[in-house]
């Protein structure tokens, strides 16, 4: 008996042990860490309406290494969701793209970023409304300034109404919390925006479902 006892207790001890090691899980209603900046990488922030779309359409964009969903542009710092929504903090919901350059450029994301939204629209992409929603393009360097303007210039030629996207430096950029990360591929199947809402946009440019 006394043996049973023993491995017993040890049986136990080791499965104390090991939920010690496991890593703690990260609150889905917390902000999201920082994404990482490979040596070399670039990053441009966009806004072009719910991010939630914006960053299903660039995460299958070649080039492109990371999408991080956030908020950027506002006075205040740590917003939340709830908070954005509002519309009166000032932040846009915005997708921080990470790219390679030798793999792709800031032009040829633009490109996708013209098309994936409506960027005459003001403060308003489909039933989305208010500043949140709002077209920008928050530039890291001058050269992407440039890039960007240049970009904003010739899609104009494409559309029979002003463009309206902001291109502004890139202030701070908070990440969205844990559950808008990924969102898409997350919840496909279950949420009826991304049945209605993204699928067809992501079918509309080619992408996989």
């Amino acid at each position: 008996m006394k043996t049973i006892l023993s491995i017993l207790a040890t049986v136990s001890l080791l499965c104390v042990a090991a939920r010690a090691e496991e890593p703690a899980k990260a609150d889905p209603t917390k902000a999201a860490p920082m994404p990482k900046i490979p040596e070399g990488a670039e990053v441009i922030t966009l806004g072009a309406g719910c991010f939630w779309c914006t960053e299903a359409v660039f995460q299958q964009v070649p080039g492109v290494l990371s999408v991080t969903s956030g908020y950027m542009g506002g006075a205040s710092k740590n917003p939340t969701y709830e908070q954005i929504c509002t519309g009166t903090t000032g932040h846009a919901e915005v997708t921080l793209v990470v790219f390679d350059p030798k793999k792709t450029t800031l032009t040829k994301i633009l490109e996708t970023f013209w098309h994936a939204h409506d960027p005459t629209s003001l403060n308003r992409q489909g039933a989305d409304s208010g500043t949140q929603y709002r077209s920008a393009i928050f530039y890291s360097t001058d050269a992407q300034k440039a890039v960007a303007e240049k970009a904003k210039a010739e899609a104009g030629k494409e559309f029979s109404k002003p463009i309206v996207t902001e291109i502004t430096k890139a202030p701070e950029f908070y990440p969205a919390e844990g559950y808008h990360q990924d969102f898409y591929r997350q919840n496909k199947n279950r949420n009826p925006y991304c049945r209605r809402v993204i699928a067809p946009k992501l079918q509309e440019l080619g992408l996989k479902e």
